[in-house]
């Protein structure tokens, strides 16, 4: 339940009213982009910077969708969770893999994929210690553990 209104395309100005349907299924309108829709440069902004997430974080779209995922759970945002779970599917994660990640289970993951996980819920908790910083950099080189840094915290603000 939004805690705003939603806006429609005719409630914003003509330059913001694509900003609130989907990059992935155009057309259709997105709930939490019409919530921040309510102020759009805010909106152009936030869709600025997931994209930024999306395209060039240095993640996988299978470890994207696995930090947004492990994110979400964290966090408790059904939303995120209900939005993401068949993004994650087409991303490569089997429903078995998506449930272990809300069960915080990482046993059937690699051991990249286990830190990865450990990090996303780390920054989630703002609980990232030194080692886990240097054992996810070793994994993943320091480009995608920037960038999967700066998802979780993105996802988190989203939730």
């Amino acid at each position: 339940m939004s805690r705003v209104n939603y806006v429609s395309r005719e409630d914003i100005d003509e330059e913001y009213a694509d900003l609130i349907v989907s990059s992935l299924q155009p057309g259709k309108r997105v709930n939490v982009y019409s919530a921040i829709g309510n102020n759009p440069a805010v909106l152009a902004g936030v869709r600025e910077f997931l994209g930024a997430l999306w395209d060039h974080s240095g993640l996988s779209d299978r470890q994207r969708e696995i930090v947004i995922l492990t994110s979400a759970s964290e966090i408790g945002s059904a939303y995120e969770w209900h939005q993401h779970v068949n993004i994650g599917t087409d991303a490569g994660l089997t429903r078995e893999e998506i449930a272990a990640i809300g069960r915080d289970d990482r046993a059937g993951f690699d051991t990249d994929e286990q830190a990865l996980i450990a990090y996303a819920r780390a920054v989630a908790r703002n609980r990232v210690t030194d080692a886990l910083h240097e054992a996810v950099t070793e994994e993943l080189g320091t480009e995608a553990t920037v960038g999967a840094a700066a998802t979780a915290a993105g996802y988190v603000a989203l939730g």
